[in-house]
C-alpha cells in the first residue's frame, strides 16, 4: 500500500535537490546548502516507514514486494547515469582515476559507497570535487536502511511493541554515536549508518505517529508549515562545511523537514508554496537529477585547465545539463520501468546493475585501460597515487588522540606537525625494519593543515587546537625522549600568508596572517614553544622542503583531456623560490635561538638554488605541489634519520 499522494511533499524535495545544487555549483552563494541532503533522509523515512506500516495492518506486506518496488524505484536512473558515467571516465580521465572510478562504481552498484569513501576517506584522499561518484554515499546509507528498517518494524508489529517507543530509542542510540564521532572521527560520523540512520528515522516517528492521526486543526498546520520552512531556512543559512557536521547541527533541517510533512498538504506554506506546479516538477525529477548533477560537476572540474578557479559559466552549463538529462531519464527511463510489472523488468535491471559492477570491478583491476593511457601518464599517475605514508605502522591512542606508531623500544620519539611530518612517515618505517631504530619507537600524531604552533588557528580545521595542545602538553611528559615539530611552514608563513590562518592571543584576540601581524606572532610563538620543550628533552626542528606548481608531478601534461595529452620530459631540478629561502633561514635562526636542532630538507634538496624534484630513475620524487611521495623518502631522505637512528647515519648522498 501506498499512502495518498502530497504534491507539498514533492515540493519539499525540490527545496532539497535545489540547495544541493546550488551548494555543488556555486558553495559561497549557499554555504549551508549540502543539508538537502538530510532533508530527503527525513522524507525517505517518513514515506517508507508509511509504506511498510499501512501494509502491515492491511495484512499485505511481503519483504519480496517491498523490495521489488525499490529495485524499481532506484534502478533504472542509477543504471544510466553509472553507465554514462564510465564511458564519459574512459575519455577523460588518467589510468589512476579511471581505476578510482570503477571502485567507486562497484561501491555504488552494491550500495556501499558511503562505506567505501569512509575507508578513503584521509588529508592525502583525492580531492572530493573530482571524484565523480561520491554522492552516491547519500544513496548507500539509504539501502543500508531499507535493509535493516523493515525488519525492525516487522518485528515489532508482529511482537506488539510499542512502535513509537522502539522507534525512538533506536534513533537515540543513532544520535548519540553521532555526536559522540562527530570530533574523533569525523569521517566516520558523516559516513557511517549508525550515525546517520536517526535522520530518516525522524521521518519514520512521525509516520508511526500518524498511525492514529491527530484531529485536523487548520492553525496547527500552519504553524508547523512557518515553524518548518523557517527552520530549514535557518539551516540553510546557519551551517557550514567547516563546522563539526553532522552533530547537533542536522536537527535544524531535519526538525524543519518534519515539521512541514507534519503540517499536511493543508499548511500555508505547503499549500501556496511547496504544492507550487514548479515546485512540484522539479520534486518528481529530484532522483535523477541529483543522480547526474554531480558526475557533471566533476567532469567539468576535471577538465577545466585551472580547477582551482573555475569558470562559473561551466558550472551553470552542467546544471542546465543535468536538468535536461534529468527530465529525459524521468520522462523515458523511470516511467519506461514503472509501467512494465512483469518479472522480465526486474530481472533485466538486477542483470543490469550485476554488470556494471563487474565491469568497475574489471576496470579498479586495469581491465579496460582509458583512452589517456600511456606509460609516461602512468608514471606522472603513480606518483600522484603515492599516499600510503602510513603503511605499516599501528594505530594507538593518547588519551582521545588517535596516533600512529612502529617500533617497541622505551625510548620513544614523538613526531609532531601537519603533513609534512607525515610524509616522513615510510621513511622510519624503512629504518624499524632494517633494526636501524632499536630501542626506539616513533610515535606520529599529525593532522593535515595543523600546525604544532600554539595560537595558530583555521576554522575549517575542526579539532586542531585540542588535538595540537593535547599533544604539546603529552610531549612536556616524561614518556617522550624527544620531540620532533614540523610543518608546511610554505603554505602558512611565505608572502602574505595563509587566507584562512590567524593567531589568537591570550586575551582572545585576533591577529590575521593577512593583513595583520598575526605570522610574526606565530614565530614568537613557535620559538617560545620550542625554547620550552628544549628545556627538558632533544627537540628537531623540520624545517620545510621546496614546493609550489613546479614540483607537482602533473605539471607535466600538457593538451586536453577533450583531445590528447602527453608528457613532457622533465628537467630533474627547478629554482627554489626567495621567499621559500628566506623563510628557510629565518627558522633556521629560530632554531638555534630556542636550542633544538634543525632538520634542514633544503640544504640536501637544493644545491645552488636549484632544487631537486625527480628520483634517481628520473621519475617525479614529489606527490603533488609541496609533498615529497612515500617513494623518495622511504628511500632517499636520509638527513631525516638522526631523529630515531640509534646507529651511526649513514653519508648522505650528493645531490
Amino acid at each position: 500500500m501506498h499512502p495518498k499522494y502530497r504534491p507539498d511533499i514533492d515540493g519539499l524535495r525540490a527545496i532539497a535537490v535545489s540547495s544541493v545544487l546550488v551548494y555543488h555549483a556555486f558553495p559561497k552563494a549557499l554555504m549551508g546548502g549540502f543539508v538537502g541532503v538530510d532533508i530527503f533522509f527525513v522524507i525517505s523515512g517518513f514515506l517508507i516507514t508509511t509504506i511498510i506500516l499501512q501494509s502491515l495492518a492491511a495484512g499485505d506486506f511481503t519483504y519480496r514486494d517491498f523490495y521489488e518496488r525499490r529495485i524499481r524505484r532506484i534502478f533504472p536512473a542509477l543504471i544510466v547515469v553509472l553507465l554514462a558515467t564510465l564511458l564519459a571516465g574512459w575519455y577523460l580521465l588518467l589510468s589512476d582515476e579511471f581505476a578510482e572510478l570503477g571502485r567507486q562504481t562497484v561501491g555504488g552498484t552494491t550500495f556501499v559507497a558511503n562505506l567505501v569513501f569512509w575507508g578513503e576517506s584521509g588529508y592525502f584522499d583525492t580531492a572530493a570535487e573530482t571524484k565523480p561518484l561520491l554522492h552516491l554515499w547519500s544513496l548507500g546509507i539509504e539501502e543500508q536502511f531499507y535493509i535493516f528498517w523493515p525488519l525492525l518494524l516487522g518485528l515489532a508489529w508482529r511482537k506488539r511493541w510499542p512502535i513509537v517507543r522502539v522507534v525512538l530509542a533506536v534513533a537515540a542510540v543513532s544520535f548519540v554515536v553521532n555526536v559522540a564521532t562527530v570530533h574523533p572521527l569525523p569521517a566516520a560520523s558523516f559516513y557511517s549508518p549508525a550515525s546517520r540512520f536517526w535522520e530518516l528515522m525522524v521521518g519514520g516517528i512521525l509516520a508511526c505517529m500518524r498511525l492514529r492521526p491527530p484531529a485536523p486543526s487548520a492553525w496547527r498546520s500552519h504553524v508547523q508549515s512557518v515553524l518548518g520552512v523557517g527552520l530549514i531556512v535557518l539551516g540553510l543559512v546557519m551551517i557550514r562545511s567547516n563546522k563539526a557536521f553532522p552533530g547537533w547541527w542536522p536537527l535544524l533541517p531535519t526538525l524543519g523537514a518534519v515539521s512541514c510533512i507534519a503540517a499536511g498538504p493543508a499548511g500555508v506554506l505547503n499549500r501556496y508554496l511547496l504544492s507550487n506546479r514548479v515546485m512540484v516538477w522539479v520534486g518528481l525529477i529530484s532522483y535523477p537529477l541529483y543522480l547526474w548533477h554531480w558526475p557533471l560537476l566533476a567532469f567539468v572540474r576535471i577538465v577545466e585547465a585551472d580547477p582551482l578557479h573555475p569558470v562559473p559559466a561551466y558550472r551553470a552549463a552542467a546544471l542546465v545539463a543535468s536538468v535536461l538529462l534529468a527530465w529525459a531519464t524521468y520522462r523515458f527511463v523511470e516511467r519506461f520501468a514503472r509501467n512494465r510489472p512483469g518479472a522480465g523488468t526486474l530481472k533485466a535491471l538486477g542483470a543490469g546493475m550485476v554488470l556494471l559492477a563487474v565491469a568497475g570491478a574489471a576496470i579498479f583491476l586495469g581491465v579496460p585501460e582509458p583512452r589517456n593511457s600511456s606509460p609516461k601518464l602512468q608514471t606522472v599517475a603513480n606518483a600522484t597515487l603515492d599516499a600510503d605514508y602510513y603503511g605499516g605502522f599501528k594505530l594507538d591512542q593518547i588519551g582521545e588522540q588517535l596516533i600512529y606508531k612502529v617500533g617497541g623500544g622505551p625510548r620513544r620519539v614523538l613526531f609532531l606537525g601537519d603533513s609534512h611530518v607525515q610524509q616522513y612517515a615510510p621513511r622510519v618505517m624503512e629504518l624499524a625494519r632494517t633494526l636501524a631504530m632499536e630501542g626506539k619507537s616513533a610515535w606520529f600524531a599529525t593532522q593535515g593543515a595543523c600546525p604544532a604552533v600554539p595560537g595558530v588557528y583555521a576554522d575549517k580545521n575542526i579539532g586542531c587546537a585540542e588535538r595540537r595542545d593535547a599533544m604539546l602538553a603529552y610531549a612536556l611528559g616524561p614518556e617522550v625522549d624527544s620531540v620532533v615539530i614540523g610543518g608546511c611552514w610554505n603554505c602558512y608563513f611565505v608572502g602574505q600568508g595563509a587566507t584562512d590562518y590567524y593567531f589568537r592571543d591570550s586575551s582572545n584576540k585576533i591577529h590575521p596572517f593577512q593583513n595583520g601581524d598575526g605570522i610574526e606572532r606565530s614565530l614568537a610563538s613557535m620559538e617560545s614553544t620550542l625554547r620550552e620543550l628544549a628545556r627538558h628533552k632533544k627537540v628537531y626542528l623540520l624545517l620545510d622542503n621546496p614546493a609550489g606548481t613546479e614540483f607537482s608531478p602533473k605539471r607535466l601534461i600538457e593538451g586536453s583531456r577533450l583531445t590528447h595529452m602527453e608528457v613532457m620530459t622533465s628537467t630533474p631540478t627547478a629554482p627554489l623560490p626567495a621567499d621559500q629561502k628566506q623563510l628557510n633561514d629565518r627558522l633556521r635562526a629560530i632554531a638555534a635561538a630556542s636550542g633544538a636542532e634543525a632538520i634542514d630538507a633544503m640544504a640536501v634538496l637544493c644545491k645552488a638554488d636549484q632544487c631537486l624534484r625527480t628520483m634517481p630513475d628520473g621519475s617525479p620524487a614529489y606527490k603533488d605541489a609541496d609533498h615529497l611521495r612515500p617513494r623518495y623518502t622511504r628511500e632517499e631522505a636520509s638527513y631525516f634519520d638522526r631523529t630515531v637512528r640509534t646507529a651511526p647515519a649513514a653519508p648522505q648522498p650528493s645531490r
